[in-house]
């Protein structure tokens, strides 16, 4: 940028960047930062039309006292931005922020987010996969209906096998998967490649479906690789072979919840609880968190980490002998 700017066009420029090459979401949000920005720098007689040399540093501080009424996430996501905005600044040469300064001011005055353990009905989860099986097995004249439930045992089954996200899930292809060596090849964040394992229970789902589905995909007239792995099933699919959408997705486990366990449990397992499953079953059976790291596809370790708690069952099963005896614990019969 040259010339004299105002901040008002800095900004501007800043966010058609950020709506150039990020998600329709991330735009807005930049755009609710950097308004609530400079909401803020006016409260403290910092005008749009003036030039952004004089935004001070101290300017994060004001941010932050302004957030304080708003959610932690909100306030880390408003930071960011606005971060991201004092790094264009100093980019383009319009002002000299120390950013050093800027980001250990939101280090030690921005609130820190809770960490939340991974919560989900373990043995919910495995009722629905029996009931799934179920529903499956069972006899039935209408077709599509068929189709449905040896669909949705295989995407459960699959979900709970594989870690696999819903939409890494919708996005396979038949011929995604290597049947032979029991893997495929899924494309995840950042457009990073991984591979994903099938174990036995869940390829013999995909089978079953896939034979019930072979007339229809047979008369798709496109090559069978390229048909979806999951396919729709509904009226107004037809006689075509349409991918489900992870709407469809969470859909199907609303369905089969409220079926299996009742309206009021709808919500409670979501297709995401299918991959905490998975986590939970590795750990609770090798003990390798390194492993539970792999399988699930986490760049972090300390994102599987948070499921170790749920492992321990010794544990907790030590723990509540020690603490909630009643006799151990009262004073009085320990006199």
């Amino acid at each position: 940028m040259n010339g004299k700017s105002t901040i008002g066009d800095a900004v501007s420029l800043f966010l058609q960047i950020i709506k150039d090459g990020r998600s329709e979401n991330t735009a807005r949000t930049y755009r609710n930062a950097l308004r609530f920005f400079i909401t803020t720098l006016e409260k403290h007689n910092i005008h749009d039309f003036e030039e952004p040399s004089i935004i001070p540093e101290q300017s994060i501080s004001w941010m932050i006292a302004s957030l304080k009424d708003h959610s932690i996430s909100t306030e880390r996501l408003y930071l960011s931005a606005v971060t991201g905005f004092m790094e264009f600044l100093f980019a383009e040469q319009l002002s000299s922020p120390n950013l050093p300064r800027i980001k250990n001011l939101i280090s030690r005055r921005a609130r820190k987010p809770v960490q939340r353990l991974p919560q989900f009905p373990h043995r919910n989860i495995e009722r629905i996969l029996h009931y799934a099986n179920d529903i499956a097995l069972s006899v039935i004249e209408d077709r599509s209906a068929m189709l449905r439930n040896f669909r949705d045992r295989a995407f459960m089954i699959v979900l709970a096998d594989t870690g696999l996200r819903v939409h890494e899930a919708c996005n396979l292809d038949r011929g995604s998967i290597d049947w032979d060596e029991a893997v495929a090849i899924v494309k995840i964040k950042g457009g990073r490649e991984s591979i994903v394992r099938f174990s036995g229970r869940s390829l013999k789902a995909l089978r079953d479906y896939l034979s019930v589905r072979a007339s229809l995909d047979g008369g798709s007239g496109k090559p069978i690789a390229s048909l979806p792995l999951f396919a729709r099933h509904d009226r107004g699919s037809g006689k075509k072979v349409k991918r489900i959408t992870p709407t469809t997705g969470r859909n199907i486990v609303n369905q089969r919840v409220s079926e299996c366990l009742g309206a009021e449990a709808v919500g409670t397992i979501t297709p995401h609880s299918f991959r905490h499953y998975f986590v939970t079953v590795v750990l609770r059976s090798s003990g390798n968190l390194k492993l539970a790291q792999e399988l699930a596809r986490h760049r972090n370790i300390a994102i599987t980490q948070r499921y170790a708690h749920l492992s321990n069952d010794e544990l907790d099963r030590g723990y509540h002998d020690i603490f909630n005896q009643s006799s151990s614990n009262d004073p009085k019969e320990q006199e």
